[in-house]
């Protein structure tokens, strides 16, 4: 059994670590015996994404992801054809963002997004960002769940029609609508960094069962030992004063 990731723009979209996401992955599939096979692919590069189970694509500034849209946009039709297959998606920030209908920057300028969901960014202006530590709950696989990481992000998602988590501490998708991300049987996008994945190894597993549904239907994990993964999530639940 292996799994199949392209990490899209891996040069320029890597806001906070991202590539911790990768790493967890590649760590939870191999302690399986799963074969992990990562993938990068940047502008200008040849790659048929509905050869891959799970496409990845990470955070970045404004500047990023001006520069990387024309490129996404022509891959467009390559998408949806890998969403017809059951590719599995994880969206960081601003990837999340051009999976939208538009997204306006700092400065006024409109960005259109794929269109692939309802939803739609405004950036805040420049003295005002959700910035700082957050702490949602959420349920994957039929079970709910707490789970942290950091944002930073200016713009503010709306019209989410089925969000990823509620927010315990911090902003999420705005500052005070109390949701964060979004998520249906393929895709979670999420404004959350840290990486999302090393304090939240319930979210990894879950993406990983997402993204092996393509070619090998429901599969069990065998479980793995996630007392240090515990213990970070944990200490900073605490921290946030979301537990005692």
């Amino acid at each position: 059994m292996d799994i199949k990731i392209l990490w899209m723009y891996h040069d320029l979209m890597d806001l906070y670590g991202d590539k911790g996401n990768t790493e967890v992955l590649r760590y939870r599939s191999e302690k399986r015996g799963i074969q992990c096979i990562v993938d990068t692919c940047t502008i200008g590069e040849e790659k048929d994404i509905r050869d891959y189970d799970l496409f990845f694509l990470g955070g970045g500034a404004d500047r990023e992801q001006q520069l990387i849209f024309d490129d996404l946009l022509k891959r467009k039709d390559n998408i949806r054809e890998a969403m017809d297959a059951k590719t599995a998606f994880l969206l960081i920030c601003g990837g999340y963002q051009l999976f939208g209908k538009y997204y306006k920057d700092q400065d006024g300028t409109v960005i259109d997004g794929l269109g692939f969901f309802d939803y739609y960014t405004e950036s805040s202006d420049r003295d005002h960002r959700c910035i700082g530590n957050i702490a949602v709950e959420t349920t994957m696989d039929n079970e709910t769940f707490q789970a942290v990481g950091f944002e930073n992000h200016g713009g503010q998602t709306r019209n989410v029609a089925s969000p990823f988590a509620r927010v315990l501490y911090g902003h999420g998708n705005t500052y005070s609508d109390g949701t964060e991300g979004f998520m249906n049987d393929q895709v979670l996008a999420t404004y959350m960094h840290g990486p999302l994945l090393p304090k939240n190894p319930r979210i990894a597993d879950a993406i990983l069962k997402r993204a092996l549904r393509k070619r090998y239907g429901e599969v069990a994990l065998a479980p793995l030992d996630d007392t240090l993964e515990d213990k970070a999530r944990e200490i900073m639940l605490k921290r946030l004063k979301v537990k005692k």
